[in-house]
């Protein structure tokens, strides 16, 4: 099937490692162009060359961007307008927030984790807008969490901010529908990422046993018996961009492998 992605020039948030760096990976495959950015520009020119190996396509740039500076949003969409007249696909992504209950969380948590898991969104996407309410074209796909079907233990800040996300995006969704641009939410399960074995070894250590035994546990209560592979995540965000999908939009989809039990 031709996903109508090739030539598509599409920016990936927070996309050097993890779920971000495998969806960069796909679109690619995909023949796409892609703007990759993170904080740090070596691990960024890492992992754009490995992206231009896997995927034979030599399209792909790294912008280097902290997703809580407005400045560094500017610049990153800047720079993919100046460079390609256009912005046709924005994924947002971002690290999880600190993890920990209400007790082990303190206001500047509060604050760092709103910046970080609902402001940078807001901010990416109000950067991109115009452009695509110009060209009568965008999709926004925003990389959430499991928790906005059903709260995660130990995640009070994840649980708190990624609802919130979910607000916003319907919200736009719905004024930005008549533009033909399609907003839409992606919460993964637990996939073999770095952050799912942070949360490992926290519990780990919680429980005084190794994180192997934690992880082997956690699998064990996945219906599908495993943790996700982050490409297997990669693929669904690129079907919601791709022209497969033209009329979804304002959707919160979770992707976990059937580990969640809320209908």
């Amino acid at each position: 099937m031709d996903l109508g992605i090739k030539e598509k020039i599409v920016i990936v948030m927070a996309s050097s490692k993890g779920l971000g760096k495998a969806t960069a990976l796909e679109f690619a495959k995909e023949g796409a162009t892609v703007i990759i950015s993170s904080r740090n520009q070596q691990s960024l020119d890492e992992t754009a060359a490995e992206i231009k190996e896997a995927s034979g396509n030599q399209q792909v740039f790294p912008h280097v961007c902290d997703i809580s500076k407005e400045e560094d949003i500017q610049k990153l969409v800047q720079f993919a307008a100046d460079q390609f007249g256009r912005i046709d696909v924005l994924i947002n992504n971002t690290g999880g927030p600190k993890a920990g209950g209400f007790d082990a969380v303190e206001d500047a948590d509060w604050y760092k984790a709103f910046d970080q898991n609902l402001l940078s969104y807001i901010r990416t996407s109000r950067a991109v807008l115009p452009y695509m309410k110009e060209q009568q074209f965008g999709r926004i796909i925003n990389i959430s969490s499991s928790s906005t079907k059903e709260v995660i233990d130990g995640l009070i800040l994840s649980n708190t901010l990624r609802a919130g996300m979910i607000g916003f995006a319907k919200t736009l969704a719905r004024e930005v529908a008549g533009d033909n641009i399609l907003v839409n939410t992606v919460g993964p399960g637990r996939f073999a990422t770095d952050r799912v074995a942070e949360l490992d070894q926290i519990a780990a250590d919680k429980q005084g046993v190794s994180a192997e035994e934690i992880s082997k546990k956690s699998q064990s209560s996945i219906p599908a018996g495993r943790y996700g592979e982050p490409e297997e995540f990669a693929k669904i965000i690129v079907f919601l961009a791709s022209a497969a999908n033209s009329y979804m939009t304002g959707q919160s989809l979770v992707v976990e492998g059937g580990s969640l039990k809320a209908l």
